[in-house]
């Protein structure tokens, strides 16, 4: 119990990795490299879960480089839309508990990063 709640700490600060509360014009909020080895062992992923959740996790960061390129309005639909698709993809590879985690790390690291604004 204690050694999962510090991977997903670990894991939060992997996400968000020197990141203040982001001006979302900053093209560098968009980009989320994220180090898959961390994201696995905190979500205790199986081998066969790794590869979908890099490939997911490939479209989801291409989606929201390609809608920094908007403006505002366009910008937070398109954003929107990546996480909706992001979350229903991971929802389909992911247990439970799995999901739980994931979502957790994921909402930290939109708020870090100032996308739900």
């Amino acid at each position: 119990m204690f050694l999962t709640l510090v991977a997903m700490l670990s894991m939060t600060t992997a996400f968000a990795e020197g990141d203040k509360v982001a001006n979302v014009d900053n093209v560098e909020a968009y980009e989320l490299n994220i180090n898959m080895n961390k994201l696995s062992a905190a979500l205790d992923l199986a081998n066969d879960q790794k590869e979908a959740v890099a490939d997911i996790h490939h479209t989801f960061a291409s989606e929201l480089m390609f809608a920094a390129q908007y403006a505002n309005n366009d910008r937070k639909a398109l954003v929107a839309r990546a996480i909706d698709n992001d979350v229903k993809w991971m929802r389909y590879v992911l247990n439970e508990k799995q999901f739980r985690t994931y979502l957790t790390l994921l909402n930290t690291t939109i708020n870090n990063r100032g996308l739900n604004k």
